[in-house]
């Protein structure tokens, strides 16, 4: 589909220069003379290469989309993970670096994803924006801080390094943010 070079939003996938790219990072910019046009930041989802391009109104750019569907994780062997198509029974399995180094650290027996396509090739991985991990080690709580809100630093099971609030000890489970691995409440099982 079509679309103008200005309304490229974050996130969108386009075709440019006969490769496939996410929009990662846009801005707006009108400079004294001369037209208007669109700084976008745009990274490969093969190579996971970077790119700055601008787009001027008067421009069109192929929009494309991807074709998403959900699996759920199964193993790891060596650099490949296995999901399973959960209507079909299907399994497919993709490399670590195609999901990337800080997002397999996530990864859950059964957990359920999706994962994304581009004529039947896979191209992306999106996880749960929640998961639940267990607390291997943790600071313990100085007395007298409790007057204001503080934070202690965490090891949870994943390898990830966090910070907890101060009634959280080692063994408890805790829900952290798979974007950045900050810390979002106690589990609740």
């Amino acid at each position: 589909m079509k679309i103008n070079g200005n309304s490229i939003r974050p996130g969108n996938v386009i075709e440019h220069q006969n490769r496939l790219w996410r929009a990662v990072r846009i801005q707006h910019t009108q400079p004294g003379k001369g037209g208007a046009y669109l700084q976008v930041e745009l990274k490969d989802l093969r190579s996971g290469t970077k790119l700055n391009e601008r787009f001027r109104s008067s421009e069109t750019v192929e929009q494309v989309r991807l074709d998403q569907k959900e699996f759920q994780y199964l193993y790891a062997e060596g650099d490949m993970h296995t999901f399973m198509d959960s209507v079909t029974y299907d399994q497919i399995s993709l490399s670590t670096d195609l999901i990337g180094e800080e997002r397999v650290i996530y990864l859950q027996d059964g957990m359920m994803v999706i994962i994304e396509s581009f004529e039947g090739d896979p191209i992306g991985l999106n996880l749960p924006t929640q998961v639940a991990l267990k607390v291997i080690e943790a600071d313990a709580v100085v007395k007298g801080q409790t007057a204001a809100s503080s934070a202690k630093p965490a090891l949870l099971e994943n390898g990830i390094r966090t910070t907890v609030p101060p009634h959280i000890e080692s063994g408890t489970r805790v829900v952290v943010n798979t974007e950045d691995g900050s810390y979002v409440e106690r589990a609740k099982d």
